[in-house]
């Protein structure tokens, strides 16, 4: 993931991630809320949402849950360091798009 973690931007595909498991959810679920979020603008591959769920689980943002009798879905749900990414990422896009909006405001 091209995420630069030190200065808190994420990609959109990540942010999207991050926001299907503020409940639990498994791989297919994840793809299926992301585009929806994203009014199709977003789909994910598996292979790019594995590559996340990976890195992201390497980075204790979300955890899997224990698997389910009778299923092998595999479920993850965000942890508290992830939630915390998430609300850091909203303030960062507030603040672009105010001074966005400050600096063409002007030029009306």
């Amino acid at each position: 993931m091209p995420e630069s973690f030190d200065r808190g931007a994420l990609t959109e595909a990540v942010y999207y991630v991050l926001l299907s498991l503020f409940k639990p959810n498994h791989g297919y679920g994840i793809m299926q809320q992301v585009e929806e979020m994203s009014a199709g603008r977003v789909k994910l591959g598996a292979g790019t949402l594995y590559g996340a769920l990976n890195t992201l689980c390497a980075k204790k943002w979300i955890a899997p849950l224990s698997e389910s009798a009778g299923t092998r879905k595999k479920e993850y749900i965000i942890t508290d360091t992830g939630k915390q990414a998430v609300y850091d990422e909203i303030a960062r896009l507030k603040e672009l798009a105010a001074n966005g909006d400050k600096i063409i405001g002007e030029e009306s």
